[in-house]
């Protein structure tokens, strides 16, 4: 080791001061570190190229390695290669030799199919021709045979003593005949079966209906009369020179008819509602006891908020009572002026509810929509509530009314349909006019005047007199069956059945009646000979 303090000066002892020990001492301290930083250097440098030749020798190494490695892996990829390679080349040789073994199979069956084709054209060849004999030889018979009808035809000519065309319109006849017979005995089986079926169905039906809606029926007049207490009574009500009578008929637009018959005076109007107000206000004034145009005014005005109260109140109860809801408020007053409304007698109101019902019935019965049939029942007669103030039908006001109102279409096609004025398309509306006919039909629920009872019989026998073939004809059962007697030189068996059926199709569009009508014609032939 090298030695530092051999540089160092010699200086003698006894000739340092204390300040120059110290300087000395400072001077070596410098000196040492200088040494010692210059020694620290060279030791790591002599570190650093020692580690630098292991890394260079590990870096060599690890190169050589990889090169080893590199070659290891490029022969082993080579190997699978070939391998692969081989293993293809396997598969396409196996393949191809499949495909080979395909193909000439191919070729022995399309050989095959050669062969048999061209027996199958040889068959062919030798079947045309011998279909051509066949046609030759068939063509010889048709012609011998055309001669031969020919010869045979005129022979029938000759010995009938018909040409061709007079045979023919001759079997033509017969051939209508016969349909004609064989025509009316299957219409004949399908009415009588249908028939059969469609009455006890519909029978069970209504009267189950009919049952279950049982209504009573009072027949109402057209004029009201006001009892009174005595006679004297009528000379009040008439006033002096008449005022009276003049004040309330004005207010009222009713006739009062003061006659002869004893405590009693007639009110007489188209309109129920007003004939109703006059009614009420002569009752009060009657009881009142004060009769002059101030108090007729009163009362009549009193009548009529009284009416106007009861009339909402029996729309109400229409309502309520068949269970048809969201009305419209409108709707239910029409119906309440319904109450003052008759019919030959029978009450509107009534009616329409009685309709109501048993359409409500019918419906459930054979499976209808219930609510639909019983709200077209209450309202196919709601026109009548004004006809009297609008012009145009029962049914086309109702219809007008009901579109007016925000109504169903059902409904409204119900209302339009119940007296066929257009061809019912739906089921509610079948139902609306069986209910009305039934409600309209009931003993005692209607009247019918004479002269009107009487044109109606007359048009029956009218329309039974237009068809030719008809002796004599009889409407019998109150014009609820027309008896025919037909003439038995001009209708035969077979054709009873056509006019029955034609004769009643002409009924239905020209009469109008309640019910049905019985068709019955009778044919009658005698055979008469006198033995001598």
């Amino acid at each position: 080791m090298f030695d530092y303090f051999s540089i160092l000066p010699t200086v003698p002892v006894a000739d340092i001061s204390t300040g120059a020990c110290i300087g000395i001492a400072a001077a070596a301290a410098v000196v040492f570190l200088i040494v010692g930083a210059i020694a620290g250097n060279l030791f790591r440098k002599r570190v650093s190229e020692r580690e630098i030749g292991s890394a260079e020798e590990e870096a060599k190494r690890i190169i050589n390695e990889s090169i080893k490695n590199a070659e290891n892996r490029k022969r082993e990829a080579l190997l699978e290669v070939k391998d692969e390679i081989y293993r293809q080349r396997t598969e396409y040789e196996k393949e191809e030799k499949q495909r080979r073994a395909d193909l000439q199979k191919q070729e022995r069956r399309i050989t095959s199919k050669e062969e048999t084709l061209d027996r199958k054209i040889e068959q062919a060849e030798r079947k045309d021709a011998q279909l051509a004999q066949k046609i030759q030889h068939t063509e010889e018979t048709e012609a011998e045979l055309q001669k031969l009808k020919a010869d045979q035809l005129s022979l029938l000519e000759r010995i009938s003593g018909f040409t061709s065309e007079e045979a023919k319109q001759y079997l033509l006849s017969q051939l209508e005949s016969e349909v004609t017979h064989e025509q009316a005995v299957k219409i004949r089986e399908i009415e009588a079966r249908f028939k059969d079926e469609a009455e006890t169905k519909a029978r069970q039906v209504l009267s189950l209906a009919i049952q279950k809606c049982a209504a009573d029926h009072v027949a109402e007049a057209a004029v009201s009369v006001v009892p009174i207490p005595n006679d004297d009574m009528k000379g009040r009500i008439i006033g002096r020179e008449g005022r009276n009578i003049r004040t309330f008929e004005t207010m009222t637009g009713v006739d009062l008819i003061i006659d002869d018959t004893p405590e009693a005076i007639t009110l007489s109007a188209f309109d129920p509602v007003r004939r109703e107000i006059a009614r009420i206000a002569l009752e009060k004034l009657i009881v009142d006891g004060r009769i002059h145009p101030a108090r007729i005014e009163e009362m009549v005005e009193k009548a009529r908020r009284e009416v106007e109260n009861t009339i909402k109140a029996e729309g109400e109860r229409a309502a309520f009572e068949t269970g048809i809801h969201n009305l419209h408020p409108e709707i239910i007053k029409l119906l309440g002026r319904l109450r003052y409304r008759t019919s030959y007698g029978q009450n509107v109101l009534l009616h329409s509810i009685e309709v109501s019902h048993i359409a409500g019935l019918l419906a459930a019965e054979i499976g209808a929509d219930v609510n639909q049939a019983k709200r077209a029942g209450l309202l196919h007669d709601l026109g009548k509530a004004v006809d009297h103030e609008v012009e145009g039908s029962h049914v086309q006001i109702g219809v007008d009314l009901a579109k007016r109102y925000k109504e169903n279409q059902n409904i409204i096609h119900a209302i339009q349909a119940h007296h066929n004025d257009v061809e019912p398309k739906t089921v509610v509306a079948c139902l609306i006019q069986a209910a009305d006919a039934v409600s309209a039909a009931r003993p005692g629920a209607r009247r019918e005047n004479l002269e009107n009872y009487i044109k109606r019989l007359e048009k029956l026998e009218e329309i039974a007199n237009s068809f030719d073939g008809v002796q004599s004809c009889y409407a019998v059962q109150a014009g609820r069956e027309i008896r025919i007697m037909a003439k038995p030189e001009k209708v035969s068996d077979d054709d009873m059945v056509l006019l029955a059926r034609d004769l009643a199709k002409k009924i239905e569009e020209e009469l109008d009646y309640p019910g049905q009508i019985k068709v019955n014609i009778i044919r009658e032939t005698r055979a008469i000979e006198y033995a001598k």
